[in-house]
C-alpha cells in the first residue's frame, strides 16, 4: 500500500546521518554567432583533479557571505567582458556521487551545483584569458566530453533557453537597442533550429503583435536594400508576458 511504502522509505532515511554539503555554481553561458548560424556555449579546461584536462562549464564554490547570484555574476566577470546579458537560475544538481571527490572525502562531503544559464551577444562578448590556457566557445552541436555532470546541466540549460524565447523578451535583452528584423530572426532561428518559422511569416506576425517600434532609420548592409531599425517596446509587450508567442 502507498502509505506503508512511504513509511518504510522515511524510516530508512531516518537512520542515515545528515549530509554535509559544499555548494558550487556552474554557468551555462550561451551566445549566438549569427554570422555562421551557430549556438555556442562557453567552456573552460580544468587544470586540476578531478577531471584534469577535461572541458567543463565555468564554475566556482560559493564563498563565505556570498549569495548564489553574486557567485554566478563573479564567474561571468572572470571569464567574459560583455555589456548586454541575460542571467537566470536554472536548476540544482545534487545527486549522490555526482562529484568524484565525494568518494575520497573522509568527512563524506556532498557537492551541490546550483546552475545558471546566461545569454550574451557573441559579437560583443570578449573572452578574458588572463592566467587561463583553456577557454573557448564551442558549438552546442559539437561538444567534447565534459567534466562532472556538465553535459546534463548544459542540455537542461539549452531546453530552458528554447522555452524562454517562446514567452519572454529574453532575445531583446542581448540585442543592441536598435536592431533589424533580420538580426532578431537570426537569433531565434539559430537557437530554435531548422523547424523555426520562415522569415516572411516571422516578420508579418511580429509586426502585427505591435511591440516593436519603427525608428524610421534605415541601415545598409551589403548589396541589398537598406533595412529598417527597430526598438523593443517593453510596455507594449506586457500583455504578451508569460504567453507563448504565436510566431515561434
Amino acid at each position: 500500500m502507498p502509505g506503508r511504502t512511504q513509511r518504510k522509505f522515511t524510516d530508512s532515511l531516518g537512520k542515515q546521518p545528515l549530509a554535509d554539503f559544499k555548494v558550487g555554481v556552474d554557468n551555462a553561458i550561451f551566445s549566438v554567432d549569427t554570422s555562421q548560424n551557430r549556438l555556442l556555449v562557453l567552456l573552460v579546461m580544468r587544470h586540476q583533479e578531478p577531471f584534469l584536462n577535461y572541458w567543463g562549464l565555468p564554475g566556482t564554490l560559493v564563498r563565505q557571505g556570498e549569495s548564489l547570484e553574486d557567485a554566478a555574476y563573479r564567474i561571468l566577470a572572470e571569464k567574459i567582458k560583455v555589456k548586454n546579458l541575460y542571467l537566470e537560475q536554472l536548476y540544482t544538481f545534487g545527486g549522490p556521487n555526482r562529484d568524484p571527490r565525494e568518494s575520497v572525502d573522509s568527512f563524506g562531503v556532498r557537492y551541490l551545483s546550483v546552475s545558471y544559464f546566461a545569454l550574451v551577444r557573441f559579437e560583443e562578448a570578449e573572452l578574458i584569458a588572463d592566467g587561463v590556457s583553456g577557454i573557448a566557445w564551442y558549438p552546442v552541436k559539437d561538444l567534447p566530453q565534459l567534466a562532472f555532470d556538465h553535459s546534463d546541466i548544459l542540455a537542461y540549460g539549452h531546453r530552458r533557453l528554447k522555452n524562454k524565447l517562446e514567452y519572454s523578451p529574453v532575445a531583446f535583452e542581448v540585442l543592441p537597442e536598435l536592431f533589424t528584423l533580420s538580426d532578431l530572426y537570426q537569433l531565434y532561428a539559430t537557437v530554435l533550429g531548422d523547424n523555426f518559422a520562415d522569415y516572411s511569416n516571422f516578420r508579418a506576425r511580429l509586426l502585427k503583435l505591435g511591440f516593436l517600434s519603427d525608428t524610421k532609420v534605415k541601415v545598409s548592409r551589403g548589396a541589398g536594400r537598406p533595412a529598417t531599425l527597430y526598438r523593443f517596446d517593453a510596455e507594449a509587450f506586457a500583455p504578451f508576458k508569460d504567453k507563448p508567442l504565436v510566431f515561434i
